[in-house]
């Protein structure tokens, strides 16, 4: 990676290589994460479910035949990061803006960013293959040049990985392909996104099954009914289509089971899964149906218990200190031989994060609202390469952040990364004239209304146990 960005003869490309060498020594050989630990022992025990993305676990069946570590998966998820922002900052410099480029390194740099990066789990891995395609996009496209073949190749494989890491991937890449496709009408991006995100939705399920061998059933298809049914007959007290009679809905409310922090405590044995084993035992393709019927029947309820569940996993109206957001510093504990402790200098680089995801840094809304802002500002300007991809990384993030409304269970920061991080380099692109102020305003209400609530509300608790049936206090007015 070195000789490669030395041939371009910018500094900032060449920091970018230097800095992947650095985490690569610090995060060395890559922090343990509770999903991955469970993707070794399936491996190990030669039988994948669908719980998590079996395209992760392939690539790293494959790599275990000669380390039996997350060491390979971390150096390429490093080195497609770090790729990424070289040809980027390159392409920024070959254009005559230099300090874009130095920018483009540190947006890349932050802690909670970089952080997060060392941890090897299904959405860094998302991060990487994605920021790498657009990295080789953006490398010809940002000079004005057509895309070669082998670079749009490249992207196209890095894409279809990415879509196959997360269920809501499609979300984000369905609209980022349809705007790097050299398409000149918005109506042909629209139909492409249209069809990118039908082929997406029809075809993981497939491939991860016959393709992938991810042949054991998880159930993991039933968590968003599930969620949401219980979420109404809380609201509603039960019965009337939901599948959880009164008694199960008044259990739920007195245990406070329907968390908007997650969905753990509905089904967990010590708090509400005695009263929604049954709802579980469904199949999927009664759930949906049952879910669809009762949000007509009960649209207040549903959107009160979605509205609830999108603030916490965006971190706005919450206390401080809210829980599953700073990357963490030690590995998962395991009996399998998996590195659990690494050294002082990740530990040094994780608290520094720990302490900075504390900030608007670490909230989703906040990047969320500055990136309304920079697509009312990108839409505003006429086309031109920055602008253009810009506007794509834009929509990307947008467009993921919407998709929370409706599809999400739980509020872990990482589910995020791809937007904030997306949105930081949509603003170092548009940075080459002068933004309105305008475009700022969402952003200062959101920090304001945020630092507000995290002043009057009261902290979490932090320990996994004690936040199964925790309840989120209120702002008293």
């Amino acid at each position: 990676m070195t000789r490669l960005f030395r041939a371009t003869g910018d500094g900032a490309a060449i920091a970018a290589a230097a800095l992947f060498a650095a985490s690569l020594a610090i995060f060395w050989p890559g922090i343990v994460e509770y999903d991955v630990l469970r993707q070794y022992e399936q491996i190990v025990a030669g039988r994948l479910d669908d719980w998590h993305p079996p395209a992760l676990a392939r690539l790293w069946e494959w790599t275990l035949s000669w380390r039996r570590d997350l060491a390979p998966l971390l150096a390429a998820q490093l080195a497609l990061y770090w790729l990424a922002i070289g040809l980027i900052a390159a392409a920024l410099s070959r254009s005559g803006r230099a300090r874009a480029g130095w920018a483009t390194v540190a947006v890349a740099a932050l802690p909670p960013f970089l952080g997060w990066q060392g941890v090897v789990v299904k959405d860094t891995q998302f991060v990487g293959a994605t920021l790498a395609a657009v990295g080789l996009v953006a490398f010809w496209r940002l000079r004005g040049r057509a895309v070669p073949w082998a670079a749009g190749i490249a992207a196209a494989v890095l894409l279809s990985y990415a879509m196959l890491l997360r269920a809501n991937a499609v979300f984000a890449l369905a609209p980022l392909i349809a705007m790097l496709l050299p398409l000149r009408r918005t109506r042909h991006r629209v139909i492409a996104g249209v069809l990118i995100l039908a082929a997406g939705l029809a075809l993981s399920g497939p491939v991860n099954r016959h393709l992938l061998g991810a042949t054991r059933p998880s159930g993991v298809q039933k968590t968003q009914p599930f969620y949401d049914l219980a979420g109404i007959a809380v609201r509603t007290g039960g019965d009337d289509g939901t599948g959880l009679p009164a008694a199960a809905a008044r259990v739920m409310a007195a245990r406070h089971c329907v968390s908007p922090l997650f969905w753990d405590s509905i089904g967990d044995d010590a708090q509400c899964g005695p009263v929604t084993r049954r709802l579980w035992a469904q199949p999927p393709a009664t759930l949906y149906p049952r879910l669809a019927m009762s949000v007509v029947r009960h649209p207040l309820a549903y959107l009160s218990h979605r509205a609830a569940h999108w603030n916490m996993t965006e971190r706005w109206i919450v206390p401080a200190h809210l829980p599953f957001a700073d990357p963490p510093a030690w590995g998962e504990p395991n009996d399998v031989g998996l590195p659990t402790v690494g050294g002082a200098a990740m530990h040094r680089w994780q608290g520094i994060a720990a302490w900075l995801v504390e900030t608007p840094l670490g909230w989703p809304i906040a990047w969320l609202a500055l990136a309304a802002g920079l697509a009312w500002a990108a839409w505003r300007r006429p086309p031109a390469p920055a602008r253009d991809l810009a506007a794509a990384l834009l929509a990307s993030a947008i467009a993921l952040e919407a998709s929370f409304v409706a599809v999400s269970i739980a509020s872990d920061l990482r589910y995020h990364l791809w937007p904030m991080i997306a949105t930081a380099l949509a603003a170092v692109l548009l940075g080459d004239r002068p933004v309105p102020r305008r475009a700022f305003v969402p952003l200062a209400v959101v920090v304001v209304t945020a630092t507000l609530a995290r002043f009057a509300l009261p902290a979490p608790p932090q320990d996994y146990a004690a936040l199964i049936g925790w309840w989120p206090g209120t702002i008293a007015l």
